[in-house]
């Protein structure tokens, strides 16, 4: 086991069989941006360990929209996939690599054996209430907020130079490209951000922060 895997789940040190002990099991993948790792609705195929990258979980709906339930960042667990080995079933949703990630997949069983180890279940368990906590927050939006607030949040945090698309925007939100490039269109015209093909440009971030906490932006904040 390498010392940067170690690294990232220090409770790998007390698990047996040891990720180099496990053979081809234990080796690390690399996949390209735009994999699907698991699907929902069909059987976990193992427990994804990410060592580099990241990988997008959501949810869709019957019409094809997706809502993002949470991101899997190196050092991180799915709780999708162990909750699904926890209750021997369907995956509640999907995942899918955002840029090339390396990854290790444990096999049901092993992840099993694996609970054995004290370090491991509390790693585990900690997983659920953090991601719980997570997902109450991403509830609570869906269910309280508006939309444009959800929106001028989803904008913040990531530089003043955006490049993604409006589909990935909606993909986020759990909605459609046309309701978030309307209001993406009211939001230049405030004069808040600029667009461009798959690029946002953010000129008033404060004025979209103030939107995301619930706020009406004044004239102060308008010229910001």
């Amino acid at each position: 086991m390498s010392t940067a895997t170690l690294d990232l789940y220090p409770a790998l040190a007390h698990v047996s069989p040891t990720l180099a002990a496990l053979g081809p099991e234990g080796r690390g993948f690399t996949v390209p941006a735009g994999t699907e790792l698991f699907a929902e609705g069909r059987p976990c195929q193992g427990f994804p360990l990410v060592l580099r990258g990241e990988v997008r979980v959501a949810r869709q709906s019957g019409d094809g929209r997706h809502l993002e339930l949470y991101r899997v960042v190196p050092g991180e667990l799915c709780l999708v996939s162990s909750a699904s080995l926890f209750r021997s079933q369907a995956l509640s949703a999907h995942g899918v690599s955002t840029k090339e990630s390396e990854l290790v997949l444990i096999s049901p069983a092993t992840f099993t054996r694996w609970l054995e180890a004290p370090a491991f279940r509390d790693l585990v368990l900690g997983l659920f209430a953090e991601r719980m906590a997570d997902l109450t927050s991403l509830i609570d939006a869906v269910a309280f907020q508006k939309l444009d607030q959800r929106l001028a949040n989803a904008l913040l945090g990531r530089g003043q130079d955006l490049h993604l698309s409006h589909q990935t925007l909606a993909d986020e939100l759990g909605t459609v490209r046309e309701i978030i490039t309307r209001l993406l269109r009211r939001f230049e015209r405030e004069g808040w951000l600029t667009l461009g093909r798959e690029h946002i440009h953010i000129l008033n971030s404060q004025a979209l922060r103030t939107l995301a906490g619930g706020g009406s932006p004044g004239p102060a904040a308008r010229a910001a």
